[in-house]
């Protein structure tokens, strides 16, 4: 049938409405009372960081779903490969993510998957990968990688639905310091001590000024930058949680019985955060500094 769309095409559709909708769902609420404005804002505020998952919820969707022997013939880790880069690739040929962005996202990912490989080696065993799969470099599958690339991608696409700024930022230089040494400390803590909570405590320091300032619909809230970090890792040891019930890696605590994800793995997330926020920022500054004419 001439002009028939496909399913891809109209998932795209359908979300660039929501986008549209979400954007002028706020012309309705100039005469609502104080009340009935919270609730439509908190209930707006959970629609957009839901649409910020776009990326993030079909692979957790993609764990809960594939069986642990295989799907279609495929190891269950090669077929979530499989789905995360379908899920990539659609997201930038439906222009929801840029090819800037992607890099970004490319970059984490690579970041990522450096510090699994460390991670699940011989004399560390921090945690491991236990299945088969065709597509495991080193004894990591390929398809970690796109866990930390999902936090990326959330990222930049709240940064966008919420129209995110950020006040009083520190310097990009000091910025991008911090992030280093956090990165450099996951894999030095096993050598030379663990220096997180001093890391933890110069970046409090040094974003004790700044401040998120999103917009959950038509007015701009804010909350101090720090927050925003620890909130976000939050979330993701929570999803973590949910990856090992699944059986997707294991810590060496779960190996043979069911236990929860140690609550300190939270204090390390919140530190990938800040490492993804500073690749974000950069990304949205270098932007903001060129001009691309028509």
């Amino acid at each position: 049938m001439i002009g028939a769309r496909t399913p891809i095409a109209s998932v795209s559709l359908g979300l660039a409405m929501l986008d549209g909708h979400l954007e002028r769902a706020a012309d309705r609420l100039e005469s609502q009372s104080r009340l009935r404005r919270f609730v439509v804002e908190f209930l707006y505020f959970g629609i957009k960081n839901a649409r910020a998952c776009l990326f993030a919820a079909p692979i957790f969707g993609a764990l809960v779903v594939t069986p642990r022997s295989c799907v279609l013939g495929l190891p269950r880790y090669d077929a979530l490969l499989v789905v995360a880069l379908v899920i990539q690739s659609w997201m930038v040929w439906s222009r929801l993510e840029t090819v800037d962005e992607l890099k970004a996202i490319t970059q984490f990912h690579v970041v990522g998957f450096a510090l699994e490989v460390f991670m699940t080696s011989f004399s560390v065993q921090s945690w491991s990968y236990p299945d088969f799969a065709y597509t495991k470099l080193l004894g990591v599958p390929l398809f970690s990688g796109f866990m930390y690339a999902a936090v990326c991608s959330y990222i930049i696409q709240a940064w966008r639905l919420f129209d995110i700024r950020i006040e009083h930022h520190p310097r990009y230089w000091l910025a991008g310091a911090l992030a280093a040494a956090i990165y450099a400390n996951f894999f030095t803590r096993h050598y030379v001590g663990d220096y997180r909570w001093y890391l933890a405590a110069f970046a409090l320091w040094l974003n004790a000024r700044a401040t998120v300032v999103f917009r959950p619909l038509d007015r701009p809230r804010s909350m101090p930058l720090w927050l925003y970090f620890v909130l976000i890792g939050f979330f993701i040891w929570l999803a973590e949680n949910i990856g090992t019930l699944l059986g997707a890696w294991r810590y060496p605590n779960q190996i043979g019985a069911r236990s929860a994800v140690h609550v300190g793995e939270w204090s390390s997330w919140s530190p990938l955060v800040i490492m993804t926020a500073t690749i974000v920022a950069n990304l949205k500054r270098v932007k903001e500094r060129i001009h691309v004419p028509d």
